[in-house]
């Protein structure tokens, strides 16, 4: 039943050859701790990823542990841009080619700037979209750095901010 999801995604890690698990779901996950759930894992072992967009159109994904919130001035102040803010979740699609949820930094490489916060090296797997909403996949973080080369810097939202 599972082993007939195939994506993109799949498909760009096996041709790299890089290691990963397919995690399937009982049911659709819509959000990250029904994700981590389903797949037996922290909620915070899932990479959230976020699709930013400064006033000039430059976009950027941003990718923090699944409890985390990224910090958009963060990542502002990274790129050099004057004021950055999440895509409305109707435009994800059109942009990226997968729904709210679904996007990944492998599935964007090299057509936008992709960040990770260093907390998400806290676990030495990590599990992302596998772009598709019936499962996960866990690969090894590292890979994951490896094959998408991201700038690693701390654009976690600051839990004591008010």
């Amino acid at each position: 039943m599972m082993s007939s999801i195939d994506t993109p995604i799949l498909s760009i890690l096996r041709d790299a050859d890089i290691a990963h698990r397919l995690l399937p779901h009982e049911s659709e996950a819509t959000t990250i701790l029904e994700a981590a759930e389903q797949r037996g894992v922290k909620p915070d072992q899932l990479v959230k990823s976020m699709l930013l967009r400064d006033m000039g159109g430059q976009m950027a994904l941003a990718c923090v542990p699944g409890t985390a919130s990224v910090d958009p001035k963060k990542v502002r102040d990274l790129l050099g841009c004057r004021r950055m803010t999440m895509v409305d979740s109707k435009h994800v699609q059109s942009i990226t080619g997968y729904s709210p949820g679904m996007v990944t930094p492998i599935s964007v490489f090299g057509m936008l700037p992709i960040f990770f916060d260093p907390s998400l090296a806290e676990f030495e797997h990590i599990n992302i979209s596998s772009g598709s909403p019936m499962a996960g996949v866990e690969l090894r973080f590292q890979d994951l750095v490896d094959f998408c080369q991201p700038t690693i810097a701390d654009i976690r939202r600051d839990e004591t901010s008010t």
